[in-house]
């Protein structure tokens, strides 16, 4: 997944309820400097690292073909759901999906549900988008954009159930750590888009990023973990999870693999 949007060129590197008033005016305090802070650090320091590379045929048709269809654009402004699905579902939204088969496969097991995917590199973006138009998905759309801009601007406040972030690029070496996308102001903004009672969920083969994942999370207004005490801060690998081709290659280097999962208190 990648904003785990592209992965690290280091060898080793490997998913309503009505807020009360005071909770939503208090949101909406938060959401003008959270937007702030995160264009800021876009500007500045990002999380991921866009190549260069070779598209194949069938990510050049996803583009080119199915992009104006399934692809949505920063510039168009915050989402209208119910237009654009044309129903009012449950909704998860996942950064970094990189090549796409997990959300794919996430998207054709649960029709009932609407996905919104948020990726920069465009082979993976082709990828996603020439599986799901194989498959007839209806029901999953897709960014090619900084996440922290489309997550400011574009999706609306209370309106996801669950955000994923599985394998996001863990900037191994201590200098780059600035660099993981689970900061303070990403984190804020995941909380603006989710709904009360909403899941964060957070996966990784790095086990210093897992640990930072944690801490972070800890320090966090407005979540709490859903992890059982024999296992805190972390949860078993749930079953819903596809297993990614990052996981698999974590497993064959030996890795442990971690999931936490948050929920957004009212």
């Amino acid at each position: 997944m990648t904003d785990e949007t592209t992965k690290p060129q280091d060898d080793t590197s490997p998913s309503t309820d009505v807020a009360g008033t005071a909770a939503q005016a208090s949101d909406a305090q938060d959401t003008s400097s959270v937007a702030d802070e995160a264009v800021a650090r876009k500007r500045g320091i990002k999380s991921y690292v866009i190549r260069g590379g070779r598209m194949t045929q069938a990510q050049t048709r996803g583009l080119d073909e199915i992009f104006p269809r399934l692809g949505l654009r920063h510039e168009q402004g915050e989402l209208d759901l119910e237009a654009l699905f044309g129903r009012r579902g449950p909704l998860v939204i996942e950064v970094g999906f990189g090549m796409g088969k997990s959300l794919c496969e996430q998207a054709q097991a649960n029709p009932q549900t609407d996905f919104i995917g948020i990726e920069v590199h465009a082979p993976g973006v082709g990828k996603l988008l020439d599986e799901a138009d194989k498959l007839g998905l209806t029901n999953l759309r897709v960014y090619r954009h900084d996440a922290l801009e489309v997550l400011a601007d574009c999706v609306p406040a209370g309106s996801a159930d669950t955000f994923q972030l599985f394998f996001p690029d863990p900037w191994p070496k201590k200098k780059h750590h600035k660099r993981r996308i689970v900061q303070p102001a990403f984190v804020e903004l995941v909380r603006r888009v989710l709904k009360p009672s909403g899941h964060f969920h957070m996966a990784t083969d790095w086990a210093n990023y897992a640990e930072a994942m944690a801490e972070e999370m800890a320090e966090a207004p407005g979540f709490a973990n859903t992890a059982p005490a024999e296992s805190a801060p972390y949860v078993p690998r749930p079953d819903f999870r596809p297993l990614t081709k990052f996981e698999q290659r974590g497993e064959r280097l030996g890795h442990g693999v971690w999931d936490l999962i948050f929920v957004k208190q009212d």
